[in-house]
């Protein structure tokens, strides 16, 4: 069986100042360090596939004529991911500008430029592909003609449904898998009063939701599975929800259960917290598989009871 997953999406140069606290409307914050990471949720996500290994990771992108594209590939390439990648010459490549928080809070305004030069007819053969992972930082219609494809080559489509907006029900009809934190459940779903009845919405055959510290829960075929957070102090929440995804969906290519596949997710997104960056915080395939291996690392029975009362289903 092919295990190769092609990740649709956008690519950003991330500018990024950490200073004591995210300013408030109106107030000006001295800020410290300054540096540019390689980010963008779909460079993001195809890192975190390349990087959990297994997984042949492919990615479509688009970028400007500029340097700023210059540290972006190197990221990719350097991850061993294959670029089909679009070049617009009128459209400077995606920035994003992040204030990070000693607390590890952050605000990020996105200038998506060449992203939203990704057009429909861009997509590549999709010949050996197993698995299509998709972002909402490319032009919708993209998002659901690239969804459209995949579903008629039999291949596999996931939604990271960010950044959140309302998603049309032919674009949901085209998702194995539909993964969102609380506040995109809140805007796909409608404003559900709880999480079950959020669930209960989304005709999707697996719908994931991630619940920051707490864990996750997934819903596949009627069927809760519940994986809380692994504990740590975090430095950087910066493309937590990115090595997340791509880690998931690596997993799931190459043949694992999904309950297993949600726990080295976990495990990954807790690591790249740990660290400074979008893509330079995720973690390789060993640093992850050490953290699993630890025992004494792993959530036990009291974070899943804990996980399973508050989510009250």
């Amino acid at each position: 069986m092919s295990s190769t997953v092609l990740v649709a999406g956008s690519a950003n140069l991330d500018f990024v100042v950490r200073a004591a606290h995210v300013p408030a409307p109106g107030e000006t914050v001295l800020g410290r360090e300054f540096r540019t990471f390689p980010g963008g949720k779909g460079a993001n996500q195809a890192v975190a596939c390349a990087r959990a290994g297994g997984a042949a990771t492919q990615m479509l992108l688009a970028l400007g004529a500029d340097d700023f594209a210059k540290p972006i590939e190197a990221s990719l390439n350097d991850a061993g991911v294959l670029l089909h990648a679009v070049r617009d010459a009128q459209l400077p490549t995606g920035t994003a500008f992040i204030c990070l928080s000693d607390d590890a809070e952050n605000a990020i305004t996105v200038a998506p430029g060449a992203n939203m030069a990704l057009l429909p007819e861009h997509l590549p053969a999709l010949d050996g592909v197993q698995w299509l992972l998709l972002q909402l930082e490319s032009p919708l219609a993209s998002v659901q003609a690239y969804a459209t494809a995949a579903r008629a080559a039999g291949v596999k489509v996931a939604l990271n449904a960010a950044p959140a907006q309302v998603l049309p029900a032919e674009l949901l009809a085209q998702l194995d898998m539909l993964i969102v934190n609380e506040g995109e459940l809140a805007v796909v779903a409608g404003n559900p009063p709880d999480l079950a009845t959020g669930l209960a919405r989304l005709d999707v055959p697996c719908v994931i939701v991630t619940l920051g510290a707490r864990g996750c829960l997934a819903r596949i075929d009627g069927k809760i599975l519940l994986q809380p957070a692994f504990s740590i102090s975090p430095l950087d929440t910066t493309a937590a929800g990115d090595t997340f995804c791509g880690t998931l969906i690596a997993l799931l290519a190459r043949g694992e259960p999904l309950q297993q596949a949600l726990l080295a997710a976990s495990a990954a997104s807790a690591l790249t917290c740990t660290r400074l960056g979008a893509q330079s915080s995720i973690p390789e395939h060993a640093e992850v598989q050490a953290l699993l291996a630890d025992a004494s690392r792993l959530p036990g029975t009291d974070a899943h009871a804990a996980l399973a009362a508050w989510c009250a289903l």
